[in-house]
């Protein structure tokens, strides 16, 4: 690792000797850390800060290990979590890794354990960090920001291309209005929804994008919000 840009890490623990001792075992390591011991301080930390790596204690005061995990995937922050809990039944480990759980540690652990798999994760995840996304015939370059369906370019402009890269990372997920307007648009504190807004910017993406094509990506599910898919929803 290259001292220069030290990886991050997040260490959300509210038992203080387990704590201080994961943070002196991480420094050790060259590892930049931050340490919370509420649920509540965490998920505040994890949306306004970059991480490389989380790890995530389950039992928590206030906001609990799982609600984070759930509230941290919805929102589309793939911040690679290693679990780490006295929970060791297998429901348990069930119910973490289908809550969005990259691993699972149960305590007490070793320390080598824990860096080998923090490792992992950290290389998964950059791994995963491809600057291409797609699905069916649709295929989207982020560094060239081109778009093009089969052999055709689709022209977007600047919003309909963070509007579609938005619907392609989270696809087969219904997405409402709502959080597109906090995370596509930014807009957190307006008084009136941005729904009329949006649903004319879906309506224009969806005719480039799905115009004259046998199979249709962009579906409306009324009611609730939108989704891309290959095939109705």
């Amino acid at each position: 690792m290259n001292a220069a840009q030290p990886m991050r890490v997040l260490v959300v623990e509210d038992e203080q000797k387990v704590a201080n001792a994961l943070r002196e075992g991480l420094q050790g390591e060259q590892y930049t850390v931050v340490v919370e011991r509420t649920g509540e301080s965490a998920f505040f930390r994890i949306n306004t800060e970059p991480f490389d790596l989380i790890l995530l204690d389950l039992g928590l005061p206030g906001r609990d290990g799982l609600q984070i995990l759930r509230a941290m995937r919805e929102k589309g922050i793939r911040t690679p979590v290693l679990v780490l809990t006295a929970r060791d039944t297998l429901e348990d480990r069930v119910v973490g890794l289908d809550s969005g759980a990259d691993d699972y540690l149960v305590k007490p652990f070793a320390f080598a354990e824990l860096l080998a798999r923090a490792r992992a994760l950290v290389r998964r995840g950059r791994e995963s960090e491809v600057p291409r996304l797609g699905i069916a015939d649709l295929r989207m370059d982020l560094i060239a920001r081109k778009v093009t369906r089969g052999a055709q370019p689709v022209e977007l402009t600047v919003r309909e291309f963070e509007l579609l890269e938005f619907l392609l990372r989270h696809q087969g997920q219904v997405v409402s209005r709502e959080t597109l307007a906090r995370d596509v648009w930014k807009e957190t504190a307006r008084t009136t929804p941005l729904d009329n807004v949006i649903d004319v910017h879906i309506a224009r993406l969806r005719r480039k994008v799905d115009h004259e094509q046998p199979t249709r990506l962009i579906h409306t599910v009324r009611g609730v919000g939108f989704m891309i898919r290959e095939g109705e929803p």
